[in-house]
């Protein structure tokens, strides 16, 4: 039985609409917008910990389960293909700050960045399948990105790590 978080409300003059939430050791700090009613309190506060118990959660994404997950994409979009069906090791690593992942097709091994870990599971799926196509055609050529493609949320999910890199300054590209 997990125990509930000590929560922490800190109303604000300025703030008019926003509410956001963090972890301060043991307890939870939500702070919203001073005119708000005990009963939009209540509300948000639940919100609010709904939405970080979710955030922690694809923070503790692990290793096997990154693995499962791209043997699930290889067999559902690339079953034409055994070599990305079985990657060497598929990883979440730390040290990956100019790609959102790398594959080395001479050995099998794919390293995902930590920082695709919090992002929606579509984009992690694309990333992943991205990265398995290079099992296949090591090259940026238009055979892989006809291979990528096959992802039906390829498009959505190259404008939504554009839009990441972006605003976050990263100069991340392809």
């Amino acid at each position: 039985m997990t125990r509930k978080p000590v929560i922490e409300v800190r109303r604000s003059k300025r703030r008019r609409r926003t509410v956001s939430a963090y972890r301060d050791g043991e307890r939870v700090v939500v702070l919203i917008p001073a005119q708000f009613s005990r009963a939009e309190e209540r509300e948000w506060v639940d919100r609010m910990l709904e939405r970080l118990a979710a955030r922690e959660q694809r923070a503790r994404r692990t290793d096997a389960e990154l693995t499962t997950r791209a043997q699930r994409l290889a067999a559902r979009y690339l079953p034409d293909h055994p070599a990305a069906s079985r990657p060497a090791s598929v990883r979440w690593v730390q040290n990956q700050n100019g790609r959102w992942g790398s594959c080395t097709p001479a050995d099998g091994t794919i390293r995902i960045s930590h920082r695709v870990q919090e992002m929606p599971d579509w984009v992690i799926d694309y990333v992943l399948l991205h990265e398995l196509s290079h099992l296949v055609i090591p090259s940026h050529s238009s055979a892989f990105w006809a291979l990528v493609a096959r992802y039906p949320k390829s498009e959505r999910a190259r404008g939504y790590l554009e839009g990441v890199s972006a605003a976050a300054g990263l100069g991340i590209t392809e």
